[in-house]
């Protein structure tokens, strides 16, 4: 055989492993096959070593309440692991029971019980205990406690002839400002610089008429997104590969304008090149991967377009309770806790 062979199967099989290939028709590659002694001439039993030399993890982008980061050199096991703990086993604080003395108004009891379970609640999770079960008092360990107590009035200045809800009534919108912090035992001393308090404060709760009333007090707990949504300390964590996208030959004038169309804004930038516009990719990060260049019969020969298998790009919008990077790091504990636990189990039983 000729001696170019060799070379044409390692960069088969390189591409195999590396990279996620979108056809016209399907996704090809897309399970990991690195297993040991799966290739031959490929060495993939795992290395501590050579893992800490290949893994990183780059802060692309943070925000107040959003974080978008990279991960490289990771499988998916483990980067799908880091969103379902960020999604469903970082604890939040979160209303659990409403006590209601009075509402009269038109939202029921466990509507309004519903509501304000799931206000974000601006509260370190990390001060708390988790509560034990059947424990109906709480304790300052364990519990915060709220206060809604709310009427509304006629504002006996408003015009005559006003329509304006705002004008002819006093609190007539019941927001989670309203919700006061009501220290439990030593909680003032446990807490003297402490803002317990809902995250944004112009969340509508309800809506009043007047002589109409709510007066609940709510007991708020320490849980995880498993047992409730509400628990949840994520609006959103996704990830998605890295777009790699080559150009297999020069694509020139019209058909690189073309190109430039077909792919997310800023993804293909033409260039000037002798009097000639000549298509490169800018930044292929930037692509959605709408497949679009398949329609055109000319072009979609001359484009690979792949994700890399071990890139990761994580976004993580926090609710507001713990900001994104902390929410990334508990995640990380919390795996390292499981691992530990593991190893614990296995330590404990005996070999049979």
């Amino acid at each position: 055989a000729p001696p170019i062979a060799p070379m044409a199967a390692r960069r088969g099989t390189d591409e195999m492993r590396d990279r996620v290939v979108l056809g016209e028709f399907g996704v090809r590659n897309v399970h990991t096959t690195d297993f040991p002694g799966n290739y031959p001439g490929y060495e993939d039993a795992w290395d501590q070593r050579r893992f800490e030399k290949a893994f990183r993890v780059d802060v692309i982008r943070e925000e107040e309440d959003t974080l978008e980061f990279d991960m490289v050199g990771i499988d998916a096991a483990i980067a799908n692991a880091f969103r379902r703990i960020l999604l469903a086993e970082v604890p939040t604080m979160a209303v659990e029971k409403v006590f209601v003395y009075n509402n009269t108004s038109i939202v029921q009891d466990e509507i309004l019980a519903h509501r304000l379970g799931l206000i974000p609640i601006r509260a370190d999770p990390r001060l708390f205990e988790y509560r034990n079960q059947g424990d109906q008092e709480g304790t300052e360990i364990d519990t915060l406690q709220f206060q809604l107590k709310i009427k509304c009035k006629r504002n006996p200045q408003a015009a005559k002839e006003s329509s304006d809800p705002d004008e002819l009534y006093f609190n007539h919108k019941v927001y989670s400002k309203h919700m006061t912090w009501v220290p439990l035992g030593n909680q003032t001393d446990l807490f003297p610089d402490a803002d317990f308090r809902p995250v944004h404060d112009d969340i509508l709760i309800a809506l009043l008429r007047p002589g109409q009333e709510i007066d609940v007090l709510m007991h708020c707990v320490k849980g995880i997104g498993k047992d409730h949504a509400k628990f949840s300390p994520v609006a959103t964590a996704s990830y998605r590969l890295l777009p790699d996208i080559t150009l297999l030959q020069p694509i020139e004038d019209e058909a690189a304008e073309t190109l430039q169309k077909c792919f997310s804004p800023g993804v293909i930038e033409i260039q000037n090149i002798n009097g000639k516009k000549v298509a490169r990719v800018a930044n292929a990060r930037l692509d959605t991967f709408s497949r679009e260049v398949f329609r055109h019969e000319g072009l979609k020969n001359l484009v690979r377009l792949a994700r890399v298998r071990n890139h990761y790009i994580f976004s993580v919008e926090s609710t507001g309770i713990l900001p994104p990077d902390v929410l990334v790091s508990e995640a990380i504990k919390i795996l390292m806790g499981k691992c530990q636990r593991f190893l614990n189990e296995l330590d404990s039983v005996s070999m049979e």
